[in-house]
């Protein structure tokens, strides 16, 4: 199959600045995540840093890595993916998956697996990835974001509460139940990665906001609101961790250090 890896990158960070440019091991992150993703897709498939600022360009471009330059104002990266897609003069039914551009870590198979999901349910506009929780702390957690899905692998609803309500949970201390104790199946975590099909990427940014969407502060559930179909692939691993601070920027030039 065919599609286009878009990965937005903006010079502004609250907790880490310049975070595209961080170096990790002689090379930028943006630069790190293109090659990741690259190592492990099918020869042919195109991978291009969707940048805010000439500085990145010229950093993806040193290392080979296709880059365009998007405008600095967009209020979202759906925003700067429209424009991407603008810019590349993709057409409406072709196929791009976002992948965050401060995820050097990332599974390039993961990124064959939302793709072809979406290409295989003509329905939906948009496919994610998920995988199954394992630890009540992190179901209970408001910042793990859950999903509950329908009998065709398709999105219900997205939550920072813990979904599915388990109303007969076993109390902590019950025999044979432990304090981890989860429902079963286990519920799912979702995993911040898009494919999407051009035409609604176009469209989307021109949606009004959902109420859900406020409430939840979940970008996605602006879809679903709208009517949109997301599928979701499960997979059975959680993703390699992504950098949001210095503390993730150490971890990850440990992973590549020689």
């Amino acid at each position: 199959m065919s599609f286009t890896v878009l990965i937005p990158a903006r010079l502004a960070s609250t907790r880490l600045p310049n975070k595209p440019l961080a170096d990790i091991a002689g090379r930028p992150m943006v630069v790190r995540v293109a090659q990741r993703v690259a190592a492990g897709l099918t020869p042919g498939i195109r991978i291009v840093v969707a940048a805010d600022d000439p500085q990145i360009v010229q950093a993806c471009q040193t290392h080979d890595v296709e880059a365009i330059l998007t405008r600095v104002d967009h209020p979202s990266g759906s925003d700067r993916l429209a424009e991407a897609c603008d810019l590349l003069a993709l057409s409406d039914d072709a196929l791009v998956v976002n992948v965050q551009g401060d995820e050097p870590l990332i599974d390039p198979a993961l990124v064959s697996a939302v793709a072809t999901l979406l290409e295989t349910h003509p329905q939906a506009s948009m496919a994610t990835a998920a995988h199954p929780i394992g630890e009540i702390a992190e179901f209970l957690n408001p910042n793990v974001v859950k999903v509950v899905l329908d009998s065709q692998q398709r999105a219900l609803y997205f939550s920072r509460a813990p979904i599915p309500h388990w109303r007969d949970q076993p109390q902590a201390g019950t025999p044979k139940v432990k304090n981890n104790a989860l429902p079963d199946p286990p519920p799912l975590r979702h995993i911040g990665i898009y494919a999407y099909r051009v035409g609604f990427l176009r469209l989307f940014p021109t949606l009004a906001q959902a109420p859900i969407e406020v409430t939840e502060a979940l970008e996605q559930l602006r879809a679903q609101w709208h009517g949109h179909q997301i599928a979701v692939h499960i997979t059975p691993h959680a993703p390699g961790p992504g950098v949001d601070t210095p503390e993730d920027l150490a971890r990850v030039r440990q992973v590549f250090a020689p």
